[in-house]
């Protein structure tokens, strides 16, 4: 039987779709404690001790479940960094701008956010920093405006 060489069908097109999603019981306690009262928070792990920040139900190192939250100073340590140049439809923000990887002071991980309150060259590896948290706050990840150094 002989191969039939066939050309791709292809369609484009455009599709609009809104949705809601929820966080669940864990990141909601999280966004709300920011948005009433500036506090951040981690889960810390009741079997191994583990402080996961951003806090999850659910521990990555022993698969415990996992239903308090703990304060946390608010201080954390940029263990990377990148200052973005493109733009692009999707950013919250215009380029340029900083995006680092912030450990926050008692958590055992990190998570991604903006640097802002200081002049790119300025940026460094290892420098504190601290929340400056948006005046008017929704209870999501972008009530923190950014993390700026420490003052």
């Amino acid at each position: 039987m002989e191969a039939v060489k066939k050309d791709p069908v292809i369609f484009e097109g455009f599709v609009i779709m809104p949705y809601k999603y929820s966080v669940g019981s864990m990141a909601s306690k999280f966004f709300i404690k920011i948005r009433d009262s500036k506090v951040i928070t981690a889960a810390k792990c009741p079997k191994c001790g583990m402080v996961n920040f951003p806090p999850r139900s659910v521990c990555p190192k022993c698969f415990s479940k996992v239903e308090d939250l703990v304060e946390l100073s608010g201080k954390g340590t940029l263990e990377t960094f990148t200052i973005v140049h493109y733009e692009s439809p999707v950013q919250a923000l215009k380029p340029p701008y900083a995006i680092g990887v912030i450990k926050m002071d008692g958590a055992d991980t990190a998570m991604t956010h903006f640097i802002g309150g200081v002049d790119a060259r300025a940026i460094k590896a290892g420098m504190k920093l601290e929340p400056v948290f948006k005046d008017k706050r929704e209870a999501n990840i972008l009530d923190i405006e950014y993390f700026q150094p420490v003052k």
